[in-house]
């Protein structure tokens, strides 16, 4: 369940003639009324107070009533959530989860009543805890042409071993031994994808699916980068990988039900499978993604790229902090000639900027339910 939302449409004859912006008046009825707390709304613009949790406070009518009216440009689309200050205490939905980024596309005065119950973490903001949740299997020094043998990882969905019958989308991840146990993670802490994916399907936020975990190498800066290396690594996944996972697993094999992710580099390299490898792969998610910066440029490939509109669909986002600030500018240049091409925020394009997030697993854990909201959500 959602928190709830009513939306009201009022329009005056002010507005009809000036017709450049809209007024959009918020009120957040919360039963947690939070002690001294206040409540603040925070979304995609400046506004908004671009994903700043406690930027943008909204007024308190009584102890239960929060309220503010804010202007916009007509046509704009907004996303937006609402925080007691942190990102720590955002607002949930009944069940305890955390609820996706709420947007509105603003064409006339509106009035958005949102009632609120519960605020904290949420179901996705655990701490590791040292283990795997969930069924796994491994299969050791997997071999390809012109790269060294790596291990896979595959996680299963909880029906797995139950419905016989059953087939699954899959989800191929990089730097495999940083997603599921911390005990291979290459800094202790991993992505609790796990834990994620096992949440969100329980509570039937996405479908079930099966992530494939694809170990890295010592030459992972060749591998995931646009180089000779790189695409024999590519071929690995394509030609190799995915045939033997369709063969062992019930999976849907087509690329409608295939999706590729990872962070930095693995981004990047998710990027390139879904660009070049489009009848292969519908979709990507490209967590804090290099995709320009220093001698690395694959903005300039999707740039002078000039045939029909691939049938792809993106998560992207990044940071504010450490190594997230160099790589925002590549970021940025990628999504606007994205949606030069036409690719539209809300349907095959998601750009999410994580406010105070660094460039490391903990802060990419984080953010799994956004991704695989997008790309399997029901």
């Amino acid at each position: 369940m959602k928190i709830f939302i009513t939306i009201i449409l009022l329009t005056v004859s002010y507005h009809l003639c000036y017709a450049q912006q809209a007024r959009i008046k918020f009120i957040v009825i919360t039963s947690d009324k939070g002690k001294q707390e206040g409540v603040y709304i925070t979304g995609n613009t400046a506004i908004l107070g671009n994903w700043d949790a406690s930027s943008v406070p909204l007024d308190k009518i009584n102890d239960s009533t929060w309220s503010k009216v804010f202007e916009f440009k007509d046509s704009t689309t907004i996303q937006y959530k609402f925080t007691r200050g942190t990102w720590q205490n955002e607002a949930l939905t009944i069940d305890g989860t955390i609820p996706s980024n709420y947007k509105l596309k603003v064409t006339k005065d509106t009035v958005v009543i949102v009632n609120i119950s519960k605020w904290g973490k949420g179901l996705f903001n655990k701490k590791p805890m040292g283990k795997i949740t969930g069924t796994v299997e491994y299969f050791r020094k997997l071999t390809g042409k012109g790269i060294k043998p790596r291990d896979i990882i595959v996680w299963l969905p909880p029906s797995y071993k139950k419905d016989k019958a059953k087939r699954y989308p899959v989800l191929y991840m990089e730097d495999g031994q940083n997603i599921f146990d911390p005990k291979t993670s290459s800094f202790g802490v991993d992505w609790q994808l796990d834990e994620a994916a096992d949440s969100l399907i329980k509570a039937k936020a996405i479908k079930e699916i099966i992530i494939v975990g694809i170990y890295n190498t010592s030459d992972r800066g060749k591998e995931y980068l646009d180089t000779k290396i790189g695409h024999d690594y590519m071929n690995f996944i394509v030609y190799k990988l995915k045939p033997f996972i369709d063969k062992r697993f019930r999976t849907l094999p087509d690329r409608k039900n295939t999706a590729t992710g990872g962070s930095s580099a693995g981004g990047l390299i998710s990027f390139m499978l879904l660009w070049e490898y489009p009848n292969v792969f519908s979709q990507a998610a490209c967590l804090s993604p290099a995709f320009h910066i220093d001698n690395i440029n694959f903005v300039k490939n999707v740039k002078e790229y000039d045939g029909k509109k691939k049938p792809i669909r993106m998560y992207i986002d990044i940071g504010t902090k450490d190594l997230e600030v160099q790589l925002r500018p590549g970021v940025d240049e990628m999504v606007n000639v994205l949606e030069s091409k036409g690719y539209k925020a809300g349907r095959d394009l998601e750009y999410f900027i994580a406010n105070g997030a660094t460039h490391n697993e903990e802060a990419w854990s984080k953010r799994n339910w956004r991704y695989l909201e997008f790309m399997f959500g029901k």
